[in-house]
Formats: structure tokens, C-alpha cells, sequence
């Protein structure tokens, strides 16, 4: 099927000279010394901590970042290609959840754990990791090894890292290292991404890119993520908005580019338009999608890169008609427009404070109906049938026609909708779709397994916790 497009193709030229102008003339800031060194051994304009890049420079960067790479997974089953098709990303950054009981709390290490097993149980979620919700009875100085571990132990799809500091990351990268046989195991693939936050406008700070440098330096992957909030933090103007995400991901395209020439980087615009009755943050609005929809063309049309679009979001604050309708809004124009990899993809509600159990089932039926789509006609569906058509006659049936018993089973089914008539509805007790995906998630955690990792290498992360643990407790005391 043809892709969603907000603009004409040749606005993308333009788009592309204007975020250069602003990378030449205005700059970047970066809040990090060995980055500013960095970019002036290659020739860049660098003053106190403003960045200027060269066009030249800028499209050099950009001319090696590879179409595509493998995210190797622990289970090569489930190894995949970023930037061929779709994967989707799970929930990442909420504080609350809407819990299995209908209420809304502050998330546990529990809930972290639950949500892996979900993501790990169904076929819909391509990857794991991530925060999909802040675990708020763990120690904040070791939340990333606790948050970590439960990946590890429940997962062993493609991994997800969670921006922090550069120490932080570090210690996720080398549990990772040990769940997979070792540094050269580990160095050999790309085991594992992680964002790398902007701060709008135009600048990077500290962590992100000691997290950054972290990543690249042991062959993992970085995905620039900017969110500006039209008419806030980044103009009003949803073109101007586009123009400077633009440019900010290209600044850091660049560093990445310098500091591994043809290491992957993915796209990762994630702009929103403000409520301006409010200046507050809203994911539910089209002109947030539209957005990002020309960064979107933008990294794949006119770069040729990996792209991510942020995409299963809502205002609404239950798993109401409003977060069905919004969610099933973004994740439409996200997925039709092309994105590679569909961040925040299940179970975000409340501008992405909440996460839902039966959210993240529920969605996992919107993205499956949309790939359905994406699909197009195909395959038996495009058989004219004249034969049969003229073998059937008039007033008969296809019934028991060859096509239709051969291919009966092949049509879409839904997950967590129901099809059928009123009485065989209410025989399973008048349910609506959202009690249904309670009882689903329920269930899925019921048959997790405990542990995907053997007793061996569970104790040695246990132990490389302690000694991690020990190590920030002394920095904290000193």
C-alpha cells in the first residue's frame, strides 16, 4: 500500500536545507567535554559548548548510516530486522499504572516484571525492556539494575535499554554482556538500543549523550529522540516544529557518525502539538502525528534510515473510547506513514503517566488490525473468480467452493473483540472488550514461566548487582 504522506516530496529538500542553515549558522549546544572534542578534531565550529556543522560535514555523517541492521535477540527466534517492516517497541517512561483491579497507583518492581511477561508472551510485541512503568519501591540509585534483571530473567527478546547516566548504562550493557556469552558476543551484535533525549530546543545534555557514547562505543544502538511541544518549546508552526526536530536529530546522526563511521542510528521524532487553551502536553491530537509524519518522510524518503514514530498514545485516562479512538489515531498514521519501529506502541494512557494492563492487550488488537491492512489485497484475494462466479450461477452459494475451503481460515481474527450474535454473547456473561483483555492478561501471567535464565547466570547477576550496589553506596557516602 501506498504511505501516508503530510507533504508533498518536494517540501523534503527544503526541510533539509533549513535544518542544515540552523546547523551552520545558530548551532547546537552539547553539555559534555569529550563530545566537544570529538567534534573538533573533525573540523567543526565549536565555541565554550556551541556546536556549528558544516553542511559538508552533515551530509557526509549522514551518506554512512546503514539502511538497515539486526537486532539480535537472546532467542534467535525472535532476532529481527530494523528498518524492514514493523516492530514494535513497548510502554516506556509512565509513573502510574492502571492496574488489573481498576485502579490507578505508583508502579512496582512487580509491575515491571508483569509487564515483560506480557511482552514476552505475545506474539504482537516485538521487543522488550524499557520503563514501562517507574518500579517506585525500588531504590532510585538502583532501579536500572533491578529493572534490568527482570528483563533479563522474564525476556529474551531484543532488548531495550532506558536512558540514565552514563554509569547507569554502562551496568545495563554489562548484564546484558553477560546474559549473552561475553564481551565478544556482545561487541560482535547489536544487542540492545536506547534513547537519547533532546532537550528542545537545540541542545544535549550531560546524560544522554554519556549514555550515548556508553552505547556506541560497545556497538549498541542509539535512537535520537526528540519531542518538542509546538508552540511551547519548539514554534508553532507544525513545518517550523518539523525543521527543528529535524535538525537536532541530525546534530546527533553526526556525533554517532563520528564516533563509529557507519555504526546504526535510528530517527526518532516524537514531536507534540501543545494544547495552547493550556500550554500542556497532548498526545491525542492529529496535528501532533501530522508532525511527525514529515519527520517520518523525512528519514525515509529523503536519509534512508531507520525511522521510529512515536505512536500508541492518548489524553484519555481509562481504557475508554477516547483512548481507543486517539490511540487507534496514532498508531494508524504511525504505521501507514512507513515508521520502522512504533514506540509507546501499548498500553499508554494520560499522555504517557499511566500504563494499562488491558490497554496493552487491547492495542496489541488495533496494531494487529492495522498491519491486516497494511497488507493490502494479496495472494487468493486477488483472484478474479470468473470460473467460479459462472460455476455457481444464480442464486447459489461459495460456500463449498474450492477457494473458499482452502482458504476459510486465512481471513483476520480478533484478540480481544468479540464476534458473534447477542445470545452467544451474552453466554459468556455480557463482557465488554476490556474485561476480556483483563481476563487475557491475567491469564498470561498465569502460565509465565519464573525464570528464563539458568540458575548460573542468574547468580551472577545477582552477585554483579551487590557489587554495583556497593560501589554507589560508596559514592553516595563520600
Amino acid at each position: 500500500m501506498k504511505k501516508i504522506q503530510a507533504i508533498e516530496p518536494d517540501m523534503l529538500s527544503k526541510i533539509h536545507g533549513a535544518s542544515l542553515k540552523i546547523l551552520e549558522e545558530t548551532g547546537v549546544l552539547f553539555h559534555h567535554y569529550e563530545v566537544l572534542e570529538i567534534f573538533k578534531n573533525y573540523g567543526a565550529k565549536v565555541q565554550d559548548k556551541l556546536v556549528k556543522l558544516s553542511p559538508e560535514l552533515v551530509e557526509k555523517c549522514l551518506e554512512k548510516v546503514p539502511e538497515r541492521f539486526t537486532w539480535k535477540a537472546r532467542n534467535d527466534n525472535y532476532t529481527r530486522t530494523m528498518g524492514d517492516g514493523y516492530l514494535l517497541q513497548p510502554a516506556a517512561g509512565t509513573v502510574k499504572v492502571h492496574d488489573l483491579d481498576g485502579k490507578i497507583r505508583e508502579g512496582t518492581l512487580k509491575d515491571y516484571a508483569n509487564f515483560q511477561k506480557i511482552y514476552q508472551a505475545g506474539d504482537i510485541y516485538d521487543l522488550v525492556g524499557m520503563i514501562p512503568v517507574e518500579p517506585k519501591d525500588v531504590d532510585p540509585e538502583l532501579k536500572h539494575l533491578y529493572m534490568m534483571y527482570e528483563t533479563l530473567k522474564h525476556t529474551d527478546k531484543p532488548v531495550n535499554g532506558f536512558m540514565t547516566t552514563g554509569s547507569q548504562a554502562r551496568a545495563q550493557l554489562d548484564m546484558m554482556e553477560m546474559a549473552v556469552g561475553g564481551q565478544k558476543v556482545f561487541e560482535k551484535n547489536h544487542y540492545m538500543a536506547v534513547s537519547i533525549g533532546v532537550t528542545t530546543p537545540l541542545t544535549y545534555s550531560w546524560d544522554p549523550l554519556e549514555t550515548m557514547l556508553a552505547y556506541v562505543k560497545r556497538n549498541q544502538v542509539p535512537t535520537i529522540l526528540c519531542a518538542p511541544l509546538a508552540g511551547v518549546t519548539s514554534p508553532y508552526s507544525m513545518l517550523g516544529t518539523a525543521v527543528l526536530q529535524n535538525a537536532e536529530i541530525l546534530a546527533g546522526i553526526v556525533l554517532v557518525q563520528l564516533l563509529r563511521p557507519g555504526h546504526p542510528v535510528v530517527y526518532s521524532p516524537s514531536a507534540a502539538a501543545a494544547n495552547m487553551r493550556t500550554c500542556g502536553f497532548s498526545t491525542g491530537s492529529p496535528e501532533s502525528m501530522l508532525i511527525n509524519i514529515v519527520n517520518i518522510q523525512m528519514g525515509l524518503d529523503y536519509y534512508h534510515i531507520p525511522v521510529r514514530a512515536m505512536s500508541g498514545f492518548t489524553d484519555a485516562k481509562i481504557p475508554d473510547f477516547q483512548a481507543g479512538a486517539e490511540t487507534m489515531q496514532n498508531l494508524m498514521l504511525g504505521m501507514l506513514s512507513g515508521a520502522h519501529l512504533l514506540n509507546e506502541s501499548v498500553g499508554i494512557l494520560d499522555n504517557i503517566l499511566t500504563v494499562s494492563y488491558e490497554k496493552t492487550l487491547l492495542d496489541g488488537e488495533i496494531i494487529s488490525r492495522i498491519k491486516r491492512i497494511s497488507q493490502g489485497i494479496s495472494g487468493a484475494d486477488r483472484d478474479l473468480c470468473v470460473e467460479s462466479i459462472q460455476h455457481v450461477g444464480h442464486g447459489g452459494s461459495y460456500l463449498t467452493e474450492p477457494m473458499t475451503v482452502k482458504n476459510c481460515r486465512n481471513r483476520w481474527a480478533p484478540i480481544t473483540s468479540f464476534w458473534g450474535t447477542q445470545e452467544e454473547w451474552e453466554k459468556k456473561g455480557s463482557q465488554d472488550a476490556s474485561h476480556r483483555a483483563n481476563q487475557m492478561a491475567r491469564q498470561i501471567l498465569l502460565d509465565a514461566p519464573d525464570s528464563l535464565i539458568d540458575k548460573a547466570l542468574d547468580k551472577a547477576l545477582l552477585l554483579y548487582m551487590e557489587y554495583e550496589s556497593q560501589l554507589i553506596s560508596k559514592k553516595i557516602k563520600s
